[in-house]
């Protein structure tokens, strides 16, 4: 691995996260065409997966693609969907060089965009500055390999904990400041979940606002009788942003029939001791086809995600001020005995925001 090399997949990388929360269900990748030295293409996943990465750069190149190097962020496609292979595009734009950070998981590519390639004489160099690729790419990983999304969980308390107070009010307990960062972090992802109890108590719209975004994530609400307002701001905006619900089995018609009427997706799920079952829910929301999930609370619906070991990354935003133990939890029972038993992260990053303290974790190393 060069350092040329390292400089433009660093650039390939910085592209591909243009695409995060637009893309699904397909990955955001990015890809950057070099020739002499001098960049002639850049391109990413573009809105709703397509035109891919590889695609874009392409045609930004055009002749100039002839023996020049592709910098791509993950292995090209080597199956037939909506678009053709990219590892055909690539082959036949006549580049000399290919450079991936990683390999695609997904069976119906799994190597094989790098073996059409090598057979084509192309040079193939793999895993280049491949650790941030595939944190990157976590989301897509998970779907392709377990099911499921990636499950972020952000939490907004007190210097003690609480979310609210014994009245339920909590607006607002972080700063504009963060607030806003909550919105950049929003737009990232493919979906922002919340509990009924929290749809039914802020009215929230879980919306980005204020930084000149077009796109919306999917608006998921886990409920499992569908009991929200049908006068709340989800509602009102569900034909126009999407909203699912995520309900139990053989839910109340009428209510059903409501919800479905005003645009919104209805998704079943299994129950596990009267609650949604959180495995059953994350593998519901991963067939239809979301890569990453910004899980905005409550309290019920953080503690069963923990329980189930389905957070992968934990984002606390603690402001300065108390409000005693009578205040609501920012999660509720886990019903632990041992602090080994506990969910376990690790520290990645903190940060002052304003008058608040940011503190990124993730999934502690086995």
């Amino acid at each position: 691995m060069n350092e040329t090399d390292k400089r433009f997949m660093a650039l390939a990388l910085s592209l591909g996260r243009r695409g995060q929360g637009t893309c699904w269900p397909n990955p955001a990748v990015g890809c950057v065409i070099v020739r002499d030295d001098r960049i002639i293409g850049r391109g990413w996943t573009q809105p709703g997966g397509r035109p891919h990465a590889e695609t874009e750069a392409l045609a930004q190149a055009g002749q100039g693609a002839r023996g020049a190097t592709a910098y791509v962020t993950l292995e090209p496609c080597a199956h037939h969907g909506k678009t053709p292979p990219c590892a055909e595009a690539l082959i036949a734009a006549g580049v000399s060089r290919v450079v991936a950070a990683v390999e695609d998981s997904d069976p119906r590519v799994a190597g094989q965009g790098f073996a059409m390639l090598r057979e084509a004489g192309i040079d193939v160099v793999t895993g280049v500055l491949a650790q941030q690729a595939e944190r990157d790419l976590e989301g897509f990983f998970l779907k392709t390999e377990q099911g499921r999304p990636f499950v972020t969980l952000k939490m907004a308390s007190s210097f003690d904990g609480r979310i609210a107070t014994s009245t339920g009010h909590s607006q607002w307990i972080t700063g504009p400041q963060a607030r806003r960062v909550v919105h950049a972090m929003r737009a990232r992802h493919d979906a922002v979940m919340v509990g009924a109890g929290t749809a039914r108590a802020d009215d929230p719209s879980l919306t980005v606002r204020d930084l000149g975004v077009e796109h919306q994530p999917v608006r998921v609400v886990v409920s499992r009788h569908m009991d929200i307002p049908l006068m709340g701001q989800l509602a009102r905006s569900a034909s126009k942003i999407p909203v699912w619900l995520c309900h139990a089995h053989h839910p109340d018609a009428e209510r059903a029939q409501a919800w479905e009427g005003l645009g919104a997706k209805l998704i079943p799920c299994a129950l596990k001791d009267h609650h949604i079952d959180a495995v059953d829910l994350l593998q519901q929301l991963g067939q239809a086809g979301l890569t990453s999930v910004f899980c905005e609370g409550g309290a019920a619906l953080a503690a069963s995600l923990l329980a189930e070991d389905l957070v992968d990354e934990l984002i606390g935003f603690t402001a300065g001020l108390t409000i005693g133990a009578e205040g609501l939890a920012a999660v509720g029972t886990l019903g632990l005995e041992t602090l080994e038993a506990a969910p376990r992260f690790e520290l990645i990053e903190t940060q002052a925001v304003g008058g608040d303290v940011l503190h990124r974790w993730r999934r502690a190393s086995e």
